[in-house]
């Protein structure tokens, strides 16, 4: 189970400690050791099979592991308010539930039959103005695009007003309007709330632009770092192999960010 303790002093939310996780006698994740700044935003890359998402599960205690997992306490209580956003959500499509209904349900004791905690609804219409998906309210779940679910989870997540925000593949299926909207948002969301944010991308552009640290997996850690000091052609090789495609280093400033829009942009 993941310790929590005071370690926002040393700037870190997350730190992971020689974490191996073995299941079946099969070899997912090696003696990983590798932290997670505080208010910042770290993804984690790696090719399928890489243990990326195994590394998250063992931060949310999904799976047995070895090592440890240490998490930043907060002034507010023992409990670590975590959001999570994974990456696919299965459910019955044809289930005659609002996004509204979907967004109040772990919010109110009473079943949403007997009515709404009209708290509750003002709450997650708030939310979901903030995301720019109020006019989903009143949709069915079960009709939402991959952008549009996406979107709401991200919305349920951030109703919990978490300390760290988690993300698996969070712009996985949408295209790349919704994306670059989905990247401003969490951007936007991530300055005002203050929280961490920790995700999975196989999308190294996004990385690049959004990104303040970079863990490169493929069952151990490659390197960590910032996008320029990390997705060098030695390490994409050694995630990816010889037929990774190359970024270009020279567009990569100093600063790590190469991306000029508002999104990106520190006021």
């Amino acid at each position: 189970m993941p310790i929590i303790e005071n370690i926002s002093n040393c700037g870190a939310e997350v730190i992971f400690s020689d974490i191996s996780v073995n299941i079946a006698g099969v070899h997912i994740l090696d003696k990983i050791n590798a932290t997670v700044p505080k208010g910042e935003c770290t993804a984690i890359v790696g090719p399928n099979g890489a243990g990326k998402t195994t590394l998250l599960m063992t931060l949310l205690n999904e799976i047995p592991y070895t090592g440890t997992v240490t998490i930043a306490s907060y002034e507010h209580g023992p409990k670590h308010r975590i959001g999570y956003v994974p990456q696919r959500l299965s459910f019955d499509r044809g289930m005659p539930l609002t996004v509204l209904d979907f967004m109040i349900m772990d919010a109110q004791i009473r079943p949403l039959w007997l009515g709404k905690n009209k708290k509750a609804v003002a709450k997650a219409l708030e939310i979901l103005a903030q995301l720019h998906a109020e006019k989903l309210a009143n949709r069915k779940i079960g009709a939402l695009s991959g952008g549009e679910l996406q979107r709401v989870l991200l919305a349920l997540a951030l109703q919990q007003k978490p300390e760290l925000l988690i993300l698996d593949e969070p712009a996985a299926g949408v295209d790349f309007k919704g994306e670059y909207i989905f990247c401003e948002l969490l951007e936007k969301m991530r300055k005002q709330m203050g929280f961490t944010q920790l995700m999975i991308s196989h999308d190294l552009p996004t990385v690049t632009h959004h990104a303040t640290k970079v863990i490169c997996l493929n069952r151990k850690v490659i390197a960590q770092g910032s996008p320029k000091e990390t997705l060098t052609h030695e390490n994409l090789t050694a995630m990816f192999g010889i037929h990774m495609g190359m970024i270009d280093l020279k567009a990569l400033p100093n600063n790590d960010k190469i991306c000029n829009e508002s999104c990106c942009k520190h006021g």
